[in-house]
């Protein structure tokens, strides 16, 4: 193996970019559109502060922002398509048996209140309400990397209800108000129709703590690990009738030893070690599956607890739940590069398709970063045990450093 093999300067960028490109040709209706959106990815992965209409022409060596803008805006081509290219392109690079699917909301701050689906709502970018646009995402994540591979803009109340905003937006008639647990239900359902390989399910307690949501993959057999709010109410029947209890209250009594070391994936540090316990959920399906209340407790603060319901083959070790869930940060990973390095919440358009638009080339270029991180990966992985040809064999090298 040489230097260049593991150290990931042995791919040529360039022509992986140009790769791209034409992966995700199919989705524009003409020739101009291909290069302009060529163009804007480009921009997207150069050094520009601001991914604006004007910074993006300024990289591609235009004189005026129009091209860019129409790409956004007036040109005729399907979001819709190209987020479809894209996914194909993360997911035939990043696909594992293993592979997990996490849904994550996230927040778009603005000022104004004509950009589609604005409103003061909470965000969890945030932390607190503010005047700004939710977008509902879906990552795909593996041992080889993760990216976004699904989004669909949320529309409050406020928006769903007033046809002369939703007109001047350019929402599409079909789009009506729907939560965001059963938003991230339709993609879900969609993703896993596609035959996306998927391990596990994750995502915070707004869809954890949605019935529809978790019924939905246990019809389907899907294991998951969804967070849930510790006092989320929990009614079954037991022999003496019926019984109301929550997370919390049901590990209050634990006994000491159903508690287990565990680690939930690396972290900067090193691993992440909490100490994890389960309680079973009712009795295994005809099917061979069965649900559980998971619980993670920070081992230097036994009284941080946070709770979780998972639902998995029955034979399924506690390690596993644990590891799984500890996955969930991949989604915020990719957020977090998507818009600190990509521009993801830089959008200018204020329409409905503009949005999507915006967020489907970003998500372009995120999973072209993904797909060479993978790529490198794999490469390594296959030479791992080769010798390097400049180097001699390993016995050969320790007597000569004894000898020296």
């Amino acid at each position: 193996m040489s230097v260049s093999d593991w150290a990931g300067s042995f791919g040529n960028w360039r022509s992986a970019l140009d790769e791209l490109k034409v992966f995700i040709g199919p989705a524009f209706k003409r020739s101009e559109q291909q290069l302009s959106a060529g163009a804007f990815i480009d921009g997207l992965l150069s050094g520009a502060e601001r991914k604006t209409g004007w910074m993006l022409a300024e990289e591609a060596g235009l004189a005026r922002p129009y091209r860019i803008q129409s790409l956004l805006g007036r040109s005729s081509w399907s979001a819709d398509s190209l987020c479809g290219q894209v996914r194909n392109y993360a997911v035939d690079a990043l696909a594992d048996p293993d592979g997990v699917l996490v849904i994550d909301e996230t927040g778009f701050l603005k000022k104004g209140t004509h950009s589609v689906g604005v409103a003061r709502q909470y965000s969890g970018t945030a932390g607190r309400i503010e005047n700004c646009q939710i977008g509902v995402f879906a990552a795909y994540a593996s041992r080889w990397g993760h990216a976004l591979v699904d989004r669909q803009l949320y529309l409050p109340k406020t928006w769903a209800d007033n046809p002369e905003r939703l007109g001047k937006a350019q929402v599409p008639e079909e789009i009506t108000f729907a939560t965001k647990p059963a938003m991230a239900c339709a993609m879900v359902s969609k993703l896993l129709d596609e035959g996306m390989p998927c391990a596990f399910v994750l995502a915070d307690s707004v869809y954890g703590s949605d019935r529809r949501f978790r019924r939905m993959l246990e019809a389907r057999d899907q294991a998951y690990v969804l967070a849930v709010r510790s006092n989320h109410t929990l009614r079954f029947f037991t022999e003496s009738g019926l019984m109301q209890t929550d997370p919390a209250m049901m590990f209050d009594d634990l006994k000491p030893e159903a508690w287990h070391a565990l680690p939930a994936g690396e972290g900067t540090k090193g691993l992440r070690l909490y100490d994890w316990a389960r309680i079973p959920l009712g009795q295994t399906s005809q099917r061979g599956f069965a649900r559980w209340v998971l619980a993670r407790r920070t081992l230097r603060d036994p009284g941080n607890i946070s709770y979780y319901f998972a639902h998995a083959p029955s034979e399924t070790p506690l390690s596993e739940l644990a590891s799984a869930a500890g996955l969930r940060w991949t989604v915020e990973e990719c957020f977090l590069r998507a818009k600190d390095d990509l521009g993801l919440d830089h959008c200018e358009a204020r329409s409905w398709h503009g949005w999507h638009r915006h967020i489907s080339l970003v998500m372009a270029a995120a999973a072209f970063l993904a797909k060479l991180v993978a790529d490198q990966r794999k490469t390594v992985l296959q030479k791992q045990n080769e010798t390097s040809p400049r180097m001699s064999p390993v016995t050969t090298s320790s007597n000569a450093f004894n000898a020296a």
